[in-house]
């Protein structure tokens, strides 16, 4: 099934634009993800497309058609929420046919379609378990099955992960990914989780105040972002952002030298965005950026450092050291003074003005 949302905007009773003119194609068969802050937008986006919603502008496409004025239960989509809204005096297989039964089909036609669908999630032995026996994932489970077992051509999930501890979380977008590839139904997956979008989707659409921000597969999203906000937003720990100058032969820090790149349209200077991996240290650099190591946090085979440089001023937007990724077994010990370097060919250049990124400006 495909989706397209054309102009399409939501503004509500108390003035509130929660959606902006969004212009959005899904093809079929493709995983996307709706990501962004809280309050972005991504879950009335989601609601619209269900019919939750009704759009105050806009049109919004189904398989061609449009269905601004079709019932959400004839829009052929089965939705997941955060919550598992599963019925406590039913079993798991209860749960899972009983809109199987209401819409008609027979009892043993329902617990057939169950079953199949149980081998799929592994849930085969859990049938008979009422919700309150189960554990969160296992639930979660049951909340997905109810949804497959419809058959439906396109899945709508609203952070359907979010209550699940880490663990859980990690088996379940496995277990989402396993089987969006086996069935290849149009999934739209609504999360603030910048990792589970990076790792589930075909495509990511980033929002922000109602807004989509950048539209790309994970790769270029993290690699190519279109401004400052998605550079922040997407990646753990973050990107650095660092206030250079546009020189006659480069970019510069300070007067120091840290890329031949030139932007002779940059006004005020340039934004490098510099991803904590792609700075390099270094205990017997001489000359260039130099900074200490102030503290580190391990991470299992990485090692966070944080480099409070030494410069006369500032130059770090939204924080006050250099975080630098390194691997356990490099690392370099707290205190240590070093020279600091990038790789020139991952840095991202961003207006000092307009926080948009320079790569097409070159």
């Amino acid at each position: 099934m495909t989706v397209s949302l054309k102009n399409l905007r939501k503004t509500f009773a108390d003035g509130t634009d929660a959606v902006k003119s969004i212009d959005l194609d899904i093809e079929q068969g493709e995983f996307i993800t709706l990501l962004g802050p809280s309050g972005c937008g991504k879950t009335t986006t989601l609601r619209l497309i269900a019919g939750l919603e009704e759009p105050t502008s806009g049109e919004i496409y189904i398989n061609g058609r449009q269905v601004n004025d079709v019932d959400p239960g004839d829009r052929d989509i089965a939705m997941v929420f955060q919550s598992y809204a599963l019925y406590p005096h039913m079993t798991a297989l209860q749960n899972m046919t009983l809109n199987l039964t209401v819409s008609g089909l027979s009892k043993e036609e329902a617990n057939k379609k169950a079953l199949e669908t149980a081998r799929t999630l592994g849930l085969e032995e859990l049938l008979d378990k009422k919700p309150g026996k189960l554990s969160g994932g296992q639930r979660q489970r049951v909340a997905l099955g109810r949804a497959m077992v419809r058959d439906p051509v396109c899945y709508l999930m609203d952070e359907p992960l979010s209550n699940l501890d880490l663990k859980l979380r990690e088996l379940m977008r496995t277990e989402l990914k396993r089987i969006h590839k086996k069935d290849k139904v149009t999934t739209v997956y609504v999360t603030h989780d910048q990792a589970e979008a990076l790792i589930l989707s075909d495509r990511v659409t980033v929002m922000k105040d109602g807004e989509i921000q950048q539209i790309g597969d994970p790769v270029e999203i993290y690699g190519n972002p279109a401004n400052e906000f998605v550079a922040e937003f997407i990646g753990s720990p973050s990107i650095n952002l660092i206030k250079a100058d546009v020189v006659d032969n480069g970019i510069a820090i300070e007067g120091n030298l840290v890329s031949n790149r030139n932007f002779p349209t940059a006004n005020g200077g340039v934004n490098l965005g510099v991803r904590p991996e792609d700075v390099i240290l270094s205990v017997t650099e001489s000359g260039g950026l130099k900074g200490k190591i102030e503290f580190t946090e391990p991470q299992g085979g990485v090692v966070h450092a944080f480099v409070n440089l030494d410069l006369s001023e500032k130059k770090l937007k939204n924080r006050d050291y250099l975080v630098v990724s390194m691997d356990v077994h490099e690392s370099i010990d707290v205190g240590t003074t070093v020279g600091v370097k990038f790789r020139e060919e991952r840095i991202n250049y961003f207006d000092c003005g307009t926080g948009r990124s320079l790569a097409e400006t070159t």
